[in-house]
């Protein structure tokens, strides 16, 4: 069996490696900030047209930015645009949208109404060939984990079709064996979501590393009984405060994966 190797420190032995994907495999923080964005002017011009007053439409701009996670810099790593799934994020906006004396029927009608305006204009905006951008030594990474029969798979709180178009872009479908999605159920940070994707591929949970750049990933795949716990912290502006892990990795080439034999030669 392979080993994976930290910094020339032998972790030990796995067959499969799960890895998150926003802020670990890619680099999304530039699309979450104009996502963002998008939706607090979105939001803006939707008040504006019933009337908001200004100080009004101050106070929701300050509610969104916090509650998105929307900072001066970029996105904080552990906010909900960054961590949350597109329907915990649309059900946190429609509680913004409570605090702004909208009805709960109400607000959750306007918060869908936004994102799927934002989501439509977005769409098509997008030039052909749009991507968003692989972490450095990320694909080498995978490719090496592969090459060594890890079994390596994507859980992530992105769509299932979001995920095929990344790996798609990036030509990494041959590395990734599987994916658990927002889509499928239970969704992430249930542990349940660990275990039906190992169970999926005929992996044994103890036999697998789980990678992340969140607590609620690191938590959750502790919770599943997962045998090591990984996190990245070189994904957003600001590093992720982390307390979940048991090794943190800062760059992907700190990473790599050695065999049984080598493993016992050195």
């Amino acid at each position: 069996m392979a080993h994976l190797k930290l910094n020339g420190l032998d972790l030990g032995p796995v067959q499969g490696v799960l890895f998150d994907k926003d802020g670990t495999l890619s680099h999304s923080e530039p699309r979450l900030i104009e996502l963002a964005d998008a939706r607090l002017a979105e939001a803006d011009r939707r008040f504006r047209a019933r009337g908001a007053s200004a100080s009004a439409l101050q106070e929701l701009a300050d509610l969104l930015a916090r509650t998105y996670g929307r900072c001066r810099e970029g996105i904080i790593p552990d906010g909900t645009l960054a961590v949350a799934s597109r329907h915990h994020n649309l059900l946190s906006t429609a509680t913004v949208f409570c605090q702004m004396n909208l009805s709960w029927p109400q607000s959750l009608v306007l918060a869908q109404e936004v994102f799927d305006q934002v989501d439509s204009r977005r769409q098509a905006l997008l030039p052909d060939g749009h991507q968003i951008g692989l972490l450095p030594d990320s694909a080498r990474l995978l490719r090496e984990l592969a090459a060594a029969g890890i079994i390596c798979a994507v859980i992530s709180n992105d769509s299932t079709e979001g995920i095929q178009n990344f790996l798609q872009q990036h030509q990494l479908n041959d590395c990734i064996s599987g994916v658990w999605s927002a889509d499928h159920h239970p969704a992430k940070p249930n542990p349940e979501a660990v275990q039906g994707l190992c169970s999926q591929l005929d992996l044994k949970v103890g036999n697998c590393a789980l990678i992340g750049d969140a607590d609620t990933d690191l938590l959750m795949a502790r919770q599943a009984g997962i045998g090591l716990t990984l996190g990245y912290v070189a994904g957003w502006h600001r590093e992720p405060t982390l307390t979940a892990h048991e090794h943190l990795i800062s760059h992907w080439n700190e990473l790599t994966t050695t065999t049984d034999e080598m493993s016992k030669a050195s």
